[in-house]
């Protein structure tokens, strides 16, 4: 199974880890409080916490131009 690194401010950080159970992973909390890909669950939390859509779209934009800007160099073994 791969993983995904994802941003979170401090606040959303903080209402998630407050969410944790004992020796619960961030991956299992988001799949008990969301299921599997439950749209209608995800966008309630959502619109509850309020998530911070300047910082969201500011991080989005600074990753499209950073994939622009790498250079994959060819290595012959």
């Amino acid at each position: 199974m791969g993983t995904t690194t994802i941003s979170l401010n401090d606040e959303a950080y903080r209402v998630l880890k407050a969410q944790k159970r004992e020796g619960e992973s961030f991956s299992d909390l988001v799949l008990r409080k969301f299921g599997k890909g439950n749209p209608a669950a995800i966008l309630a939390y959502l619109e509850e916490t309020k998530p911070n859509i300047e910082l969201a779209e500011s991080t989005r934009k600074s990753s499209e131009e950073l994939r622009k800007k790498l250079k994959l160099a060819k290595v012959k073994l």
